[in-house]
């Protein structure tokens, strides 16, 4: 079966058999045009087309595919720089060919150009794989934690029964809501306690966003964050904007900004769960007074939708100490997400250096 095996660069005209090979995995599945738009759009992958692959496939007998994996271009800056970077997407291998895996992977810590290799969704079963390539879990935040609050208890447990391929009557799934549901009116107050902030919806990125991208770039240039400007901000969150999965808040007036959070709904469709994660904070006076008032309007919102949980994860120490305030739920996930490598020993060094970071879920591919 793998004797005439090849690795090749994927192309576009590949979508109908890679998306057939996520489905049969259990991968969430773009449309094409979705899909499409990861490339096509994206700003770092205009700009260096002509040396980056937007993948690689395995290929078999009959042009058959057997094996993906996804190639993201993203921009970093740090200390006045800006760094290439690249995103492993939706790695996915047919069972009879997984000891060709690896393949996949070389390729992508192959690429010469790339400054940062940086991955954020790294499940348990490709943890050891990347640590065969000497990728490095990032030294901040808890990626292996996940912080949540139950917005809707009766719709959450059953989602969170059918993780456990448990069935059980619905008037009991009342009745085992009772607990959660307590600790929301109990807990309540530490949410309503924050001070009185003016929050401001965004229904689109506009030229505020470039404003304050330049001031944040400019007062915490040995920080390592991906480009936040109002061209990367629309590519990255262009069809949830379209379809009103992201909710952008913003203190400040007509013409700048101070601050700004980003959640998502992200749902879990296989088990009727319904999500939205905080994806990202950032704030020009490094100061997190404002996120208290964030979360209240989020998790507000999601009882008003009938949402079923709010979720975070990942964020530094700072913004984290303020999210346990809010008495949230805490779960361990199956492995650490967050790994990063790259060949300039300069910048390893640097990197070593919690300092270094502000990691959240807007980076890598967590939010695409």
């Amino acid at each position: 079966m793998t004797s005439s095996l090849v690795v090749r660069e994927a192309c576009f005209e590949d979508y109908p058999q890679i998306a057939a090979l996520e489905s049969r995995y259990g991968l969430d599945v773009k449309s094409f045009e979705e899909w499409k738009h990861l490339w096509s759009d994206n700003p770092a992958y205009k700009e260096h087309q002509s040396e980056l692959p937007i993948g690689w496939v395995l290929e078999g007998e009959n042009k058959h595919i057997a094996g993906y994996l996804g190639n993201i271009p993203l921009f970093y800056e740090m200390l006045g720089r800006r760094l290439l970077t690249c995103v492993a997407h939706s790695w996915v291998v047919d069972e009879h060919y997984r000891s060709y895996a690896l393949l996949l992977l070389e390729e992508y810590f192959s690429q010469q150009k790339v400054d940062v290799f940086l991955n954020s969704t790294v499940g348990p079963n490709a943890a050891d794989s990347f640590a065969v390539f000497q990728s490095l879990p990032v030294p901040v935040g808890e990626w292996n934690r996940s912080s949540f609050w139950i917005t809707n208890c009766h719709g959450f447990l059953q989602g969170w029964l059918a993780t456990k391929g448990i069935r059980i009557a619905k008037p009991f799934t009342y009745v085992l809501a009772a607990g959660p549901f307590l600790k929301n009116v109990f807990f309540g107050s530490a949410i309503r306690g924050q001070r009185k902030v003016d929050l401001q919806t965004c229904d689109e990125i506009d030229e505020r966003f470039d404003l304050f991208w330049d001031t944040l770039r400019r007062r915490e240039s040995h920080v390592l964050r991906t480009i936040r400007n109002r061209e990367f901000l629309n590519w990255h969150f262009r069809d949830a904007l379209r379809n009103r999965k992201a909710w952008v808040l913003a203190v400040g007036n007509a013409s700048e900004i101070m601050s700004y959070g980003i959640f998502l709904r992200q749902d879990n469709a296989k088990y009727g769960l319904k999500r939205v994660r905080f994806i990202d904070f950032q704030s020009l006076e490094n100061s997190t007074d404002v996120l208290l008032p964030m979360l209240s309007w989020a998790l507000k919102r999601c009882r008003r939708e009938g949402i079923h949980m709010l979720e975070c994860i990942g964020f530094r120490e700072d913004k984290q100490n303020v999210i346990v305030t809010a008495r949230p739920y805490r779960r361990t996930l199956p492995s650490w997400l967050y790994f990063y490598k790259t060949s300039d020993q300069d910048l390893t060094r640097i990197l070593s250096d919690p300092g270094a970071w502000d990691p959240s879920q807007f980076d890598g591919d967590s939010s695409l």
